[in-house]
């Protein structure tokens, strides 16, 4: 009986060590990487959810037989790596702050696997692209700002680029709305105090300057979301659209993001009183900055019942193309899906991230180095996967997905 017992245990053991899986999700416990982990999930894959916090990855464990998961601290690269390689997983999907993203690029060159990123700072995503020749020569894949804007955004601008031999006016963002006006967290709150507060780069007449994002707030009506708050921020497309496009002539570059009051007022008050300074205090002897400290806080904040959110991703070129100028406007339109409701509009985000790993799994991306989706990701393939998710894209108001 013993003896049986021990062999019992033992292919057991056997069985655990030899869990593959197809995708590892690196702060799979927050907002997006819940998202991204439970697309990939519910599409047949085998998904290692990697964070800080297990009981917020519970409801998945449970749902899921084909889900594992592995505590990880980003700052601790070596055992970033031994987890990866011990997953036998070779796509990781990189969903947590942005300030971790070139720890987690590292961690992925070492353990020789693809990796998507939802993007980061201007300064961090020049130093992931400067990357570009050593990950061709190990032939792996690296994209950055793989969700929504950047993500959906950029590929809507490669979609459009083809049509234009000259392009001189790119300007880009996202404005979104709910039907119950009460405070949730958009996204990031972390990546929402920066756009609010940091100075924003804008290519103006070929030269990068930078404007005060509170100085260029405007009022608009968007379409299918309804009034905004619209303002000029800080985001990484501003680099890449002219990394990749310079050479079609674009001489102004700006992007905007749009709140409804609302949020917008919540998020004012926020900063007025102190939590966007990200200073270190004391709280019973733990020491904690500010901004994470709303971070943590905000993380247990749940939507109101039957909560819902519209949000429009667009992107509007100006250029020409066989000698007349043009206008192309390219919007993504998304919504609160049914049994998605506590995601609200951010599955444009942990959805698309998740998809751009698949198209590398089914080798539909294949150009290996580092890129910005812009540059690698196929618009229609992708634009399909958006669809089979009901975001739907429009070319000058006509649906083209």
């Amino acid at each position: 009986m013993i003896v049986c017992c021990i062999a019992y245990i033992l292919k057991l053991r056997k069985l655990y060590i030899n869990v593959k899986y197809d995708f590892i999700v690196l702060g799979a416990t927050g907002m997006q990487g819940k998202i991204a982990s439970r697309d990939l999930l519910e599409n047949g894959y085998s998904v290692l959810l990697c964070g800080r916090k297990k009981e917020r990855a519970m409801p998945l464990l449970k749902k899921y037989k084909n889900a594992g998961f592995e505590y990880v601290e980003m700052e601790n690269i070596s055992n970033v790596v031994k987890k990866i390689r011990n997953s036998g997983a070779n796509i990781v999907l990189n969903c947590v702050e942005g300030d971790w993203n070139l720890n987690a690029l590292e961690a992925c060159k070492q353990a020789n696997v693809h990796c998507l990123d939802l993007g980061s700072e201007i300064w961090m995503t020049k130093e992931q692209l400067k990357l570009n020749g050593t990950l061709k020569r190990k032939n792996l894949i690296h994209i950055t700002g793989c969700g929504s804007v950047p993500g959906i955004g950029n590929v809507m601008l490669a979609y459009a680029a083809k049509k234009l031999s000259k392009i001189k006016t790119i300007e880009v963002g996202f404005d979104w709305s709910s039907n119950i006006k009460k405070f949730v967290v958009p996204f990031s709150i972390q990546s929402i105090i920066e756009e609010f507060t940091d100075p924003a780069p804008i290519l103006e007449n070929g030269k990068f300057v930078k404007v005060t994002p509170m100085d260029t707030i405007v009022k608009k009506n968007i379409r299918k979301v309804g009034n905004q708050y619209c303002f000029i921020v800080r985001h990484p497309e501003t680099y890449t659209f002219y990394h990749y496009f310079k050479d079609k002539g674009v001489k102004n570059i700006r992007f905007y993001a749009g709140f409804p009051k609302h949020s917008f007022d919540v998020i004012k008050s926020m900063i007025e009183v102190g939590f966007g300074r990200n200073k270190e205090i004391t709280i019973k002897e733990n020491k904690a900055k500010t901004l994470d400290f709303l971070t943590e806080v905000l993380k247990d904040l749940e939507f109101p019942k039957d909560y819902r959110e519209k949000e429009n991703l667009w992107v509007k070129i100006k250029g020409s193309g066989k000698g007349k100028n043009k206008t192309i406007n390219m919007e993504c339109i998304v919504h609160t899906l049914k049994g998605w409701e506590d995601a609200g509009s951010n599955i444009d985000t942990g959805m698309t991230i998740s998809i751009m790993a698949q198209m590398i799994k089914k080798g539909i991306i294949k150009a290996r180095g580092s890129f910005a989706p812009e540059a690698i990701v196929p618009p229609e393939p992708f634009f399909e996967e958006l669809r089979k998710r009901s975001m739907i894209v429009y070319e000058n108001g006509k649906v083209i997905n």
